[in-house]
């Protein structure tokens, strides 16, 4: 099976395609982009998916929706920078981000949820650097596949971490 990048964005004007895929400034002026999109990313949990409490099933929808955007725009930035997931890209971290968070409500009566948004920015920061688990695997993808479906797997890594730890500390 061959992973085509989607050709959607294809007649997008450069600026346009850049601005989203880096995040507007974030992406290109800041020093570690990946984790200022991060920390973009839980602005956008915290905002939409969060405070909302949207149930696992708009949740799915909204990320797939988001995600399929976010290969397309990330993969034509790809090809627009003539690199191979660039870091200043980091829309992808920003679409991968409520994937950590999924059933949080069920394991964050132990702790207040800043300390669980803290801990999942924390941990996906380290699980989309290290890339352990076969995650860097999924970064040689083709276009933005590779960009985003790696911090996918990265954020539900997260989330299977905050889920072992929740029931962790319900033990004591």
């Amino acid at each position: 099976m061959r992973l085509a990048q989607p050709t959607w964005t294809h007649r997008w004007p450069t600026p346009l395609v850049l601005a989203l895929a880096r995040l507007g400034p974030i992406g290109a002026n800041l020093p570690a982009p990946g984790t200022w999109g991060s920390a973009a990313g839980c602005l956008w949990v915290a905002g939409a998916f969060w405070w909302p409490q949207l149930g696992l099933g708009c949740t799915l929808a909204l990320v797939l929706a988001s995600s399929y955007a976010a290969i397309a725009i990330c993969g034509e930035a790809e090809l627009r920078l003539g690199k191979t997931d660039p870091g200043e890209v980091n829309l992808d971290e920003v679409v991968a981000m409520p994937l950590c968070f999924l059933g949080w409500t069920h394991w964050s009566a132990s702790l207040p949820a800043w300390a669980v948004l803290v801990a999942g920015f924390a941990v996906f920061r380290f699980f989309d650097i290290a890339k352990p688990l076969g995650i860097a695997r999924l970064q040689a993808l083709p276009g933005g596949w590779g960009v985003v479906i790696d911090d996918l797997a990265a954020a539900l890594a997260t989330c299977a971490t905050l889920h072992a730890a929740g029931w962790l500390l319900s033990l004591r």
